[in-house]
């Protein structure tokens, strides 16, 4: 399998950097709009000239994209950029007949009278669009598969096949202890996305109603991670597992809360209050005249990359599937979970724990879908494809995941 991988930030290196230990692919080509960025990814990994290459490429620009897929022989391109440029790989990937895999869906938009009520565009609606030309391709975009979403969803998948009779309710949790030594606020994911999804009005389901909104930060509750994180409040945010898990997996009810911490919540308000979370460009002076600049954009671009957090972070990040139902008609609760250490992270991949986290699943699914044990027409979610073998390869890739029974 020859793959184009487009971004080289820090899940995009970790991806390299993961893939440098398997066998599976021919040829990652690493692309990015920043070409000394691709280059070092690629300079840092072992036989980097016979199965890897570096290449300047806009995300933006389909044409290109569809040119360098050709041009390098690729069978699948693999989105490691952030939501904006979903649309522009997915469509180019549709045109070049490969098949596709990201791990962020296409942005949403609120609804333009009742955005804490009703849905308005949903996340993923401009890829599901397309599922009819996808199908009738013969080639599978697989959306949504980091690690939330993404194996969030693969452990929905096997509560539902392995773990219940009956599903009342899916509740995506992730938590962490994580502190970054020397700094104030330093996200340890991109701040441009974090600002994307929990600014955004949070989506819910259920199975009487269907999709609907509520108002960002709502229902707060603690929820107590496993191996040493503990207790963490967690709110709803806009998450793609809501949008994906009830399309094949039947629930009463889906949602996603994350744990956020009263500090990082006000910032986020504060960023609001100032319309610093916007994207639409304001013109500000500069040395040679005016500039017009993204809000949003600057104040990515004023905090430290997450990707260089890791010599500064300690602690671990949790992802994880909260499961309530029944089984053999008696009530069962647990949560499915995947846990990294920062320490560990960095030690064996010079990553930091949660891009690397990120990182490893779509990795896990490309080795799937290579070998044949994935396969499937359309646009697909994690959940539409059977749980166990993915999870039984990422314990090989050496990061095990967990199950507790709740209650």
């Amino acid at each position: 399998m020859r793959v184009l991988l487009v971004g080289a930030g820090g899940v995009g290196t970790a991806v390299t950097r993961i893939v440098a230990r398997r066998k599976f692919l021919t040829h990652l080509v690493v692309a990015d709009y920043d070409h000394s960025r691709a280059r070092a990814a690629v300079d840092a990994l072992p036989g980097r000239g016979e199965r890897f290459s570096a290449l300047r490429l806009d995300a933006s620009d389909e044409a290109a994209v569809r040119k360098a897929l050709a041009e390098h022989r690729c069978d699948l391109l693999l989105n490691a950029t952030d939501p904006r440029f979903v649309m522009p790989l997915f469509r180019a990937a549709l045109a070049t007949g490969v098949h596709y895999v990201d791990m962020a869906m296409s942005l949403s938009a609120p609804h333009a009278s009742r955005p804490y009520e009703e849905c308005g565009v949903k996340l993923g609606d401009a890829q599901f669009e397309l599922a009819e030309r996808w199908a009738e391709s013969g080639r599978t975009a697989l959306v949504g598969m980091g690690v939330e979403p993404g194996l969030s969803d693969v452990f929905a998948r096997y509560a539902a096949d392995e773990l219940f009779d009956e599903i009342d309710e899916i509740g995506v949790r992730d938590g962490a202890d994580l502190t970054v030594e020397g700094y104030e606020f330093a996200p340890s994911f991109s701040i441009w996305t974090t600002i994307e999804e929990c600014l955004n009005p949070p989506v819910v389901y259920e199975r009487d109603r269907g999709w609907f909104t509520t108002v960002p930060f709502s229902e707060p509750e603690v929820f107590d991670f496993p191996e040493g994180i503990g207790p963490v409040e967690c709110v709803n945010v806009e998450h793609e597992e809501v949008l994906l898990i009830p399309r094949w997996l039947d629930a009463r009810r889906v949602t996603f809360k994350y744990g956020l911490g009263d500090d990082f919540i006000a910032r986020l308000k504060t960023l609001h209050e100032l319309g610093l979370d916007s994207t639409a460009r304001v013109t500000v002076p500069g040395a040679d005249g005016p500039v017009r600049v993204s809000p949003r954009d600057v104040v990515a671009a004023c905090l430290p990359d997450p990707a260089t957090l890791g010599d500064r972070m300690t602690g671990k990040t949790c992802a994880g599937t909260w499961v309530k139902g029944t089984k053999d008609r008696k009530a069962r609760e647990v949560y499915l979970y995947h846990v990294v250490d920062n320490q560990w992270s960095m030690r064996e991949y010079g990553s930091q724990a949660v891009v690397w986290q990120t990182a490893v699943n779509p990795v896990v699914a490309l080795e799937l879908l290579s070998t044949g044990a994935w396969s499937g027409e359309g646009v697909l979610g994690p959940e539409a494809l059977p749980a166990r073998p993915f999870l039984d390869l990422l314990t090989e890739y050496g990061s095990p995941w967990g199950l507790r029974e709740q209650g």
